[in-house]
């Protein structure tokens, strides 16, 4: 039986105000750049008998009406892409939830309406008796060819609860929410579960799969999907927690049959992600309070996040502390773990906030981190990698208060990450050790000169260049050529991690061929966060997500396709420009250049490992 979501990959939009985009064009844009092997986007329409919109305070992607789903419509058909509908049944209000629902799949450009139906307090739980009068009333509406699908808890406890028999005369297809890291179960016993419960029930399944988990399960489960359980579309739950570490994952086109073949194992020394833990400000491992016997509800305001949960913040003073916040992952496992704080868009302009950790090994007392809040937008800023003994109670535990040495400004108490790091044995200092040259032989990046050997720097960091012709530009950084004994001896030179840190980028870019971009762990001196982008590389042996040494190999110098001779462009950013924009390039913006860029020639040079 054919449905419309055979060789597609989808992915499920809640609401504006659970991502970070500002716009639709914001979130195709999102989609095309990290994920173009997308091609649907199912948005929820109606929650009951209401318009999504009345639960979504962002005005340019709330569904309100006909208009908002038009809207959808046209900027993603303009992009190459579908429109699906999606919504929550209640069957509190037959008329007016039919109804709503008719109005949306009537619309031109609208390819399926998915019904979310669940069997918990807020869907459906009113029993068995409205399913047929509801349904009956939605056929008569869209007619019998609009294809009605059925997303369920696969779970075999939870069947029952929904009535199934009663839906099966009216949906042409059921999607299974296999959210394995929800229900805290390993990957293949969730699909074999949900799988085999509603195998019997005679039509179309399809996995729906959880974007927010370990990118290694994530591609597990799509190959399983596939390979096994012979699903041809998959969907993600959901845009706005899948970011540029799952989105590899998402990124592949759907092959029918046999399926395709499994990733390779990643190279010994590349790391990766195995327990994660995140708490927020809802979670009950987090703890605030006040100084003074102060009400610390009365000092610490709240808004809801991009990401669905409470942030607190509160403005500073220069001399005083009046609050505290506490973030507690209770670790079950010994290990290495990176910790990261996420840093909201709003209300986080501090440049002082000290993130104190404790119980790491090797450590007499706690490890204080600064970050710079006003320099990140919705991003994970990473405070370091450190052991942990599972059996100390104050293993991981992150202290942040309000003082800060300022005035006036804002201090946000958000989440808190911390995921274990497998597949190598990170450095054994707290935090980025230091910086080396990313070119030389290990013996050249130990000498004092910091462009090892005879490679030398062509451009020059802030040098204008190409002058008189319409690639006029400030330069970012160094371009790292090697010509003895002769002309491009650099070619296929291995390209190293100048620090430690994770892979946020690694793909093709037009005019610079293959550009890596890594977010360089704190540096154990200053706490300083530094994105480094290594460009026009051939040979890429890292992907987004992974995590890499100083010293480890990621690349070879590459000459971007033809379009330059061999060299390693490499520069420095104390922002998070190159986290949201591995291409930028301030051109002769003389005041963007010095806020984003640093020398990396006198950068290296302060801020060389101890032990090289």
């Amino acid at each position: 039986m054919a449905t419309p979501y055979d060789g597609k990959v989808a992915v499920w939009f809640w609401k504006g105000d659970s991502v970070a985009e500002d716009t639709i064009e914001d979130v195709v844009r999102t989609l095309k750049q990290w994920a173009p092997n997308v091609k649907q986007v199912w948005v929820k329409t109606s929650d009951g008998h209401n318009w999504m919109g009345e639960f979504d305070s962002d005005r340019d992607m709330a569904i309100d009406s006909v208009a908002s789903v038009d809207k959808w419509v046209r900027v993603l058909e303009a992009n190459g892409m579908e429109f699906h509908a999606w919504c929550v049944v209640k069957g509190q209000n037959i008329q007016g939830e039919a109804d709503r629902i008719i109005e949306v799949c009537n619309r031109p450009g609208v390819r399926s309406m998915v019904l979310d139906v669940e069997p918990y307090s807020g869907f459906w739980t009113v029993g068995k008796e409205p399913i047929r009068p509801l349904m009956t009333r939605i056929r008569r509406g869209v007619g019998g060819r609009f294809h009605i699908a059925m997303a369920v808890d696969p779970r075999p406890q939870h069947k029952p609860r929904i009535f199934p028999e009663e839906w099966r005369p009216f949906v042409n297809s059921v999607h299974l929410q296999l959210y394995w890291n929800t229900f805290q179960r390993p990957v293949d016993e969730v699909l074999e579960e949900g799988f085999s419960t509603w195998a019997d029930f005679g039509l179309p399944i399809f996995p729906v799969l959880q974007g927010k988990a370990p990118r290694d399960e994530m591609n597990r489960a799509r190959q399983l999907v596939v390979s096994k359980y012979k699903a041809t579309g998959i969907s993600w739950w959901r845009f706005g927690v899948i970011g540029p570490v799952e989105f590899p994952a998402l990124n592949h086109p759907i092959s029918p049959g046999p399926g395709e073949e499994p990733e390779p194992e990643p190279p010994p020394a590349q790391g990766r992600y195995g327990i994660e833990v995140v708490v927020t400000p809802d979670h009950p491992n987090y703890r605030d309070g006040a100084h003074g016997g102060q009400n610390v509800d009365n000092l610490m305001q709240t808004f809801r996040g991009t990401w669905g949960w409470t942030t607190k913040y509160k403005k500073t003073e220069r001399t005083t502390s009046q609050v505290w916040a506490r973030w507690d992952p209770q670790l079950v496992a010994s290990g290495w773990y990176e910790i990261s704080a996420f840093v909201p868009s709003r209300h986080a302009t501090t440049e002082r906030a000290r993130f104190k950790i404790h119980g790491v090994l090797g450590a007499a007392n706690e490890l204080e981190v600064p970050v710079r809040q006003a320099d990140y937008y919705n991003l994970w800023v990473p405070l370091g990698v450190y052991q942990f003994d599972a059996n100390d109670d104050r293993a991981g535990v992150v202290f942040l208060n309000d003082l800060t040495g300022e005035d006036g400004k804002e201090i946000a108490f958000d989440a808190i990450r911390w995921r274990q790091v497998v597949g190598i044995t990170p450095t054994n200092k707290y935090l980025a050790d230091g910086y080396d040259s990313p070119v030389g032989t290990a013996a050249e990046r130990k000498e004092d000169d910091i462009w090892p050997g005879k490679w030398f720097d062509a451009t020059g960091f802030a040098r204008r260049y190409r002058v008189g012709t319409p690639s006029e530009a400030y330069h970012t950084g160094a371009d790292l050529n090697l010509n003895d004994p002769y002309w491009d001896a650099d070619k296929l030179s291995p390209v190293y991690a100048a620090a430690s840190g994770v892979v946020t980028f690694a793909n093709r870019v037009s005019g610079w061929g293959h550009i890596i971009i890594i977010r360089h762990d704190p540096l154990i001196t200053t706490g300083e966060v530094m994105y480094g982008r290594y460009s026009h590389v051939t040979g890429v042996l890292v992907s987004v997500g992974d995590r890499v040494v100083r010293g480890q190999q990621i690349a070879k110098v590459g000459n971007a396709e033809g379009l330059f001779a061999y060299h390693l462009h490499f520069d420095l950013s104390p922002t998070s420009v190159l986290e949201t924009q591995p291409w930028h390039w301030p051109k002769l913006d003389w005041n963007s250049l010095m806020k984003n860029y640093v020398d990396p020639q006198a950068f290296i040079r302060r801020n060389r490992p101890k032990d090289r």
